[in-house]
């Protein structure tokens, strides 16, 4: 592949007001290029786009297109750089009404040169918030799409779109649909904006003296003009890939702009590394018809703030996962000491989620088309989930990962939103980790509170996620949450009724719309806060969970928590695969009785705090 860098703009307005400032501050910059001029961090804007192409694995020529107004300019710099001089284009225009226009800038530089292979084309007085993205990322994407590739990114709040070239981009397939050229408010609802940064195929190439001859005029010899003539009206397969950061053309805007955007790129250059980033994720109950999500049925759950998984993630040198002290022990005290750990503990901690969630968010932004930055980091988790008892502790421990890869590398709502999220996290456990799991959890998780969850087949095969809607969360009941003290692995509880439902079993597939229909019932309790009717709800779950799987599955320890629950004749239930369970007792002075009870048992307990996100501060 071939890099080509186009400096050759003409008498620019920043160039005009460096020169009548009257201030001094600028007088330094008076005649020096626009891709000359300070840059973030302080390098000059040509140093970054030359730092960042300088690579012989990926380009086997680099090539600067100037023009004879400023080529000695360019000709110093290239000898201070260790640039190839002969690689230097000059395209012979001195002034603003005689020079080539963009396109022909390209083109000359091709037919010059004599240039038969892809080429990338950059502007190189183009500032970049992001001084370390994976240009390599974006060469590998290009590869793997029948067609061109056109850069965007997301437009800043402060930004309007009728000063840009925007890309309506679908989401599936990532081909550019349409390319609008600085479109008036309302054209287009995208947000989404073009760059000049490019690859173009060498058996497209021709395109461009095409584009020329049809373009006589060098107003329209633009890079906008050219793209949307080749998307719009030739419908060449044009394909978008996103870079998490901003860009500016410094050749676009005058002294003041220019000052406003290199402090502000500037600012969030010095301020990403120092601060560490801190997310939570909670602990899930599910309160109405589980286990049917992983079976198209329908299901209710919350968060709830007991308990969390909380990761921090610091910007390093080095990629870096730190094992937790007590889920990833690397030290202990003896032989037996390790023994009992292993025994009660396995295997498997917390750190493999860790690194399996990093391998598959690496993965899925190469094939959703977003270009990350060469940044490496530290990652650290902590978490008081009991283990083993169903409450979706993995998950939380994934969820957490990714709300800070995410921030770490501006990846939007947009770029990654909460439905295909709950996705991405089952996909981390179930196809890096082969953990059995469904949806329920992780969409909670994501969502966070109390949520109405519908896993309907038609919903899942046409769009790949259910229905998720919030329900209110005040004035709710109170909940409870016991749990056995030493659970065996909560896995196990699924048995084989999963085959059973493959194979067509009459007795799961009725039993799982049952499960579907009460999780209906359920849902308009909330909504009419009748809680008598919630409790015999989650009896009837249970009692249905009972029926499909066996006691002989659901195990002795789980039984005998129920059994003890209804004693006190509170509702009780499986909040997840097994090992802790959930109610609902309308008695304060039973709840009382029966919290003595569970501790005597050997069970822990406690009241259930919900985490509802739309508190603020409660975590």
């Amino acid at each position: 592949m071939i890099c080509i860098l186009l400096v050759a703009g003409h008498g620019t307005v920043l160039e005009t007001q460096i020169k009548s400032d009257v201030t001094g501050l600028y007088a330094h910059l008076t005649g020096v290029p626009k891709a000359l001029l300070p840059g973030v961090g302080g390098k000059k804007i040509l140093d970054f786009w030359w730092e960042t192409v300088n690579t012989r694995q990926l380009f086997s020529e680099v090539y600067l297109v100037t023009n004879a107004d400023k080529y000695k300019h360019y000709e110093r710099w290239a000898t201070a750089n260790d640039f190839p001089v002969e690689n230097v284009v000059n395209d012979g225009s001195t002034t603003l009404d005689d020079r080539l226009g963009a396109v022909a800038d390209l083109e000359l530089a091709i037919r010059s040169r004599q240039l038969q292979d892809d080429i990338m084309v950059i502007a190189g007085d183009m500032l970049c918030a992001d001084q370390n993205f994976d240009i390599a990322q974006v060469i590998r994407f290009f590869r793997s799409k029948p067609g061109e590739l056109a850069i965007y990114y997301e437009l800043e709040s402060g930004e309007k779109s009728y000063s840009r070239g925007i890309v309506e981009v679908c989401p599936n397939t990532h081909r550019v649909m349409r390319f609008l050229e600085k479109p008036q408010e309302g054209v287009s609802a995208s947000r989404l904006a073009s760059v000049v940064f490019y690859c173009l195929r060498k058996e497209s190439l021709p395109y461009i003296s095409e584009f020329l001859v049809q373009h006589p005029d060098v107003d329209d010899r633009t890079f906008g003009k050219f793209w949307e003539w080749l998307i719009n009206e030739e419908k060449v397969p044009v394909y978008g890939m996103k870079l998490p950061t901003g860009f500016q053309l410094i050749g676009q805007v005058g002294l003041s702009d220019y000052t406003k955007w290199l402090a502000h790129y500037s600012s969030k250059q010095q301020l990403s590394p120092s601060k560490p980033i801190t997310c939570r994720s909670y602990a899930r109950v599910g309160l109405m018809g589980n286990p049917s999500d992983g079976f198209n049925g329908k299901t209710i759950a919350m968060t709830i703030a007991n308990f969390w998984a909380e990761v921090t993630l610091m910007e390093s040198q080095a990629l870096v996962l730190l094992p937790h002290p007590l889920n990833d022990p690397t030290e202990f005290g003896s032989l037996q000491d390790l023994f009992r750990i292993s025994r009660k503990e396995g295997y498997l901690g917390g750190l493999r989620l860790l690194q399996a969630t990093c391998k598959k968010f690496y993965q899925f932004c190469s094939e959703q088309g977003i270009a990350l930055s060469k940044q490496n980091f530290t990652l650290k988790y902590d978490t008081n989930i009991p283990r083993q008892v169903g409450l979706a502790g993995s998950s939380a421990i994934v969820s957490a990962t990714l709300k800070c890869l995410m921030k770490f590398y501006n990846i939007t709502d947009n770029d990654l939103p909460k439905p295909v999220r709950a996705n991405f996290i089952l996909n981390v456990e179930t196809d890096e980790l082969f953990i059995t799991a469904g949806l329920q959890d992780r969409v909670v998780q994501v969502y966070e509170g109390l949520v109405y969850m519908d896993f309907n087949k038609q919903l899942m095969d046409e769009r790949g996620y259910g229905e998720y809607i919030p329900l209110d969360m005040n004035d709710l009941p109170l909940f409870w949450l016991a749990y056995l003290g030493d659970p065996s692995d909560s896995g196990r509880i699924h048995s084989n009724v999963r085959q059973r439902w493959l194979n067509g079993d009459s007795a799961v597939v009725e039993a799982m719309k049952s499960f579907a229909e009460l999780t209906d019932q359920a849902r308009t309790a909330f909504q009419c806060k009748d809680w008598p009717r919630l409790a015999q709800l989650m009896d009837e779950n249970f009692e249905l969970r009972r029926s499909v799987y066996t006691e002989d599955c659901l195990g002795p320890g789980n039984l005998k928590m129920v059994q003890l629950a209804r004693q006190f004749e509170s509702a009780v239930k499986l909040p997840g695969s097994g090992g802790a369970v959930v109610g609902l007792c309308m008695d304060q002075e039973r709840l009382v009785e029966m919290k003595r009870a569970f501790q005597e048992a050997g069970c822990v307990f406690c009241v259930i705090v919900p985490y509802d996100p739309s508190v603020q501060g409660q975590s």
